[in-house]
């Protein structure tokens, strides 16, 4: 605290004389007397309202708030406590008039008046501390901040699956949670989904493609008891799975295939990142495994070039080869390592605490630099134009886009004051952050023959211990949101105290138990969530209008949430339902046709894309070549991911665009095409065959009749309406055709196509 001017002295003084007194009359308020209790009343308001500025690292007018002993110090304006007399203290004095705690964003901030008594009444009894007594600004959860007892900081305990009155509704443990809190408020799930929704529904969660008619058919007439766990069972050892599965972990790696900027350029082998990631879906790779390869596989004692390449997801995002300030830029590069791997991995924005400590989590400046440290003996330089920014091959040992160490003993990290690189702050040892205390270590040095620090392996390792607090959660919350449309928390990236608080802690302590207990495998958890009741009800109920005026967002799960398809999804559904999907997988990415339109603004139109042959743009969308500065616009309509972030949620948007980009995308006039040659080739040649077959195929049933009356009107109409604008010109395409061509794009445009109930 700096002296304040002498009106502000007096004024204070003034107001802090008329509180005493006011707290001295009050002989059975409950702060008199021996009532104050140091932990419950002082060190709270210490900690909730003064240790922001007051801390070690935060010591604002050189005043420390943490001890006894640098709170008798004072600090540049001298003493600020006379203990037994408040009327002398200044700290009180400056609490009591307003003037602390400071205004923030222009509003002031003064101390409940309640507690400004509790500090006075604590001085008046000669301001007690407990011996040795430390406060830390992250020692306990306030309204402000969350502390080291913040929820997600605890370790899962296996709850008890709570008893159900309607049992015959519980297929799992699942929907024991679910249930137990529907029926405490008075509310159930809506009636099973029918065979037709469950198996279109169960095929796009899974393998991200439609069912075929047949196959809808033969589901539906399957009345054995185990054929919808069958059904699931065959779908997740898909490698269509994989693929389906794979794109969202590519938009929490802010995966694309180019360095962003102005040259953009492309990044060599990076699909083979891409490529490395479904497979390891397919074959249910452990998920422990799974992160220590991608962030250290160079450094596992078994390293290959399968690991070598896995940790291209440090390298996958955007890289600048001509920065303003090349110094600056090094720890720009660190910044996106650290807010990759602590976000996908265990959903907290350390990134936060780059310039100060966290403001709303247990993370302080110095956890970020400790976790910087981790990553500071790699290439993060520009440096040589051909690396981009990264490890040679004859660094990593391969032909990949990975990373690797530049040395085993990387220079000395300092913190950087206010986050300014040119502002070095004292040097800091490479740790782990201190938001988990039980797995707060020191960091081991590298063997002698060791060619890395070995810094990410253990980082690795850290995220990966049973003990570890985060990383189950959040990878099962992530896995029930994109089965369920939201997450048990709906801020998947962030578990702090700023993000969503869990609508089902139990359920979700549960889940990453069950995780860790089947050996970190995904598909068991997969399994677990849609054999449930909860995944298996209808998106309707039948008391909707009236259990949505207490939950209109379906935080209950009391029906299943309707949702539209991804880009990805769409486009793959209209190549399944044409005929014309290339399921060839991995490889090099294809580059599909971008319309002139989209090319104008680029400098060297020609030589910018060039589109690969016909066979390889109808490949899935996962091998769609992903360059940052030209992104396909059907892509970006439907809401594509940003790729220069983690993105562990995509937003959903319904705008116009969405609709004329259905009715005039030449990609969706090109299926419409294709799906009306394919009718033709496999349907009889009466205008009533052709339509039982177009639904069939893009809709997996046949139509109603008032759909089939409706669509023969319109092939008429349209047949009329082409041979009269077609007269006179030379042959081709017959009227007939073009009119079945138009139906055909009716159907693409349909919400039935595009959703899912």
């Amino acid at each position: 605290m700096t002296a304040p001017a002498k009106e502000t002295t007096l004024l204070g003084k003034f107001v802090l004389l008329f509180t005493v007194l006011a707290t001295l009359t009050r002989s059975t308020h409950p702060v008199a007397g021996g009532d104050i209790d140091f932990e419950k009343h002082v060190a709270l308001i210490l900690v909730k309202r003064c240790l922001e500025c007051h801390s070690a690292t935060e010591a604002a007018g050189a005043l420390v708030l943490t001890s006894r002993e640098s709170l008798m110090r004072g600090g540049e304006s001298g003493p600020v406590l006379v203990p037994g007399d408040p009327t002398k203290s200044y700290l009180v004095e400056q609490i009591a008039s307003g003037e602390m705690p400071p205004e923030k964003n222009g509003e002031p901030r003064p101390l409940p008046r309640i507690e400004v008594e509790r500090l006075i009444a604590w001085v008046r009894g000669g301001a007690p501390w407990p011996e040795g007594r430390e406060l830390s600004l992250y020692e306990v959860t306030s309204d402000v901040r969350g502390g080291h007892d913040w929820w997600s900081l605890q370790l899962p305990r296996r709850p008890e699956i709570p008893t159900i009155a309607e049992s015959d509704r519980v297929a799992n443990s699942v929907d024991a949670f679910i249930l137990a809190r529907l029926e405490s408020e008075g509310m159930t799930l809506a009636p099973p989904a029918d065979k037709r929704t469950l198996i279109r529904r169960v095929y796009f969660d899974v393998i991200g493609l439609p069912p075929t008619y047949e196959e809808i058919q033969s589901f539906v007439a399957d009345t054995s008891p185990d054929a919808y766990e069958d059904l699931i069972d065959r779908l997740l050892d898909s490698p269509q799975y994989g693929e389906r599965w794979a794109r969202y972990w590519l938009d929490l790696a802010r995966y694309a295939e180019t360095c962003g900027y102005e040259r953009d350029q492309t990044k060599p082998n990076v699909w083979k990142y891409r490529d490395w990631v479904i497979r390891s879906l397919n074959e249910d790779k452990p998920y422990d495994r799974f992160v220590q390869e991608q962030l250290a596989g160079d450094e596992l004692p078994d390293r290959s070039e399968e690991t070598i390449i896995a940790t291209g997801f440090l390298r996958a995002g955007t890289w600048n080869d001509e920065p303003n300030d090349p110094f600056e830029y090094k720890f720009e590069r660190l910044d996106d390592m650290i807010h990759v791997t602590s976000t996908a991995f265990l959903g907290v924005t350390v990134k936060c605490a780059r310039c100060h400590d966290h403001k709303f989590d247990p993370i302080p400046q110095i956890d970020y630099y400790r976790m910087a440290s981790i990553f500071w003996s790699g290439y993060i330089e520009p440096g040589d134009r051909a690396l981009l920014g990264g490890p040679s091959t004859e660094m990593l040992g391969c032909d990949a886009f990975g990373w690797t160490d530049a040395t085993r003993d990387p220079p000395p990290l300092h913190l950087l004051i206010k986050g300014n690189p040119h502002q070095p702050g004292p040097v800091v040892v490479p740790g782990f952050l201190s938001m988990v205390p039980a797995l707060d270590h020191p960091m081991m040095p590298p063997p002698e023959d060791s060619t890395t620090s070995r810094r990410r392996l253990q980082l690795a390792r850290w995220i990966t211990d049973p003990r570890n607090p985060l990383t189950a959660r959040v990878l099962v919350n992530r896995l029930w949101q994109h089965h369920f449309g939201a997450g048990i928390v709906r801020t998947p990236n962030n578990f702090g105290f700023t993000g969503d608080l869990p609508t089902h802690p139990g359920l979700l302590d549960f889940l990453a138990d069950e995780l860790v207990r089947n050996d970190w495998k995904l598909k068991p958890i997969h399994k677990m969530l849609m054999l449930s009741s909860t995944y298996r009800q209808a998106s309707q109920h039948p008391e909707q209008s009236r259990i949505e005026q207490s939950d209109p967002s379906n935080r209950l799960w009391w029906r299943f949430n309707r949702h539209r398809l991804e880009a990805e999804a769409i486009r793959d559904a209209m190549l399944g339902a044409s005929g014309l999907l290339n399921k060839r997988m991995g490889g090099p990415s294809f580059h599909p046709h971008i319309s002139p339109d989209a090319l104008e603004g680029l400098s060297r139109k020609n030589a910018a894309w060039e589109e690969s042959p016909p066979e390889e743009r109808r490949r899935r969308s996962i091998y769609m070549f992903t360059k940052r500065a030209l992104l396909p616009p059907l892509m970006t309509t439907f809401d594509f991911c940003d790729t220069t972030q983690p993105c562990g949620k995509r937003d959903v948007t319904t705008v116009p665009t969405q609709a004329l980009a259905l009715m005039n995308n030449a990609f969706v006039h090109e299926m419409s095409d294709a799906l009306a040659q394919h009718v033709v080739r496999i349907s009889g040649d009466g205008p009533g065959d052709r339509v039982n077959q177009a639904w069939k195929s893009a809709l997996g049933r046949s139509p109603s009749p008032r759909e089939r009356e409706a669509a023969l009107a319109h092939l008429e109409a349209q047949t009329q309406h082409f041979s009269d604008t077609r007269q006179g010109q030379p042959g081709g395409t017959t009227p007939e055709f073009l009119a079945l061509t138009s139906l055909c794009h009716v159907l693409l445009n349909t919400n039935e196509f595009v959703y899912i109930d």
